[in-house]
């Protein structure tokens, strides 16, 4: 069984940054196409990054590109999100999920894809 727990959310305020982390166990890392959601009150479940397995690739959703840069590392088994720039909008809990096997570049952006979550960590940007 796959646990994913994330961690390094908290209270900032606007223009602050904050990285967050996410680490696997149970199975083979390295395999994981990796991503973060974000959900804020009242509103659907949101894609913010992906990356593939390798690392090779990254996706980003527009509201975060240029702000935002996901990376991972594959000997700790944890995928990172470092969120700068942060704006009151990004307010959410962030979820990373994973997918086991997934060695395309497509279907990323999906939650559809993704076999795991994690419990989900609170970011709150205060302007």
């Amino acid at each position: 069984q796959v646990q994913l727990v994330e961690s390094g959310g908290g209270l900032v305020q606007a223009g602050d940054s904050l990285r967050l982390s996410c680490t696997a166990s149970g199975r083979t890392f390295s395999r994981y196409a990796m991503g973060w959601f974000r959900q804020a009150p009242g509103k659907e479940r949101e894609f913010v990054a992906a990356i593939k397995w390798s690392g090779g690739s990254t996706l980003y959703a527009d509201s975060v590109k240029g702000r935002f840069t996901i990376s991972r590392d594959n000997t700790e088994n944890t995928v990172y999100l470092q969120m700068n720039s942060l704006k009151p909008e990004d307010t959410a809990v962030y979820y990373c999920a994973g997918r086991v096997n997934w060695m395309h570049d497509y279907g990323l952006a999906s939650r559809a894809l993704y076999d795991y979550w994690g419990q989900g960590t609170q970011v709150t940007v205060s302007s």
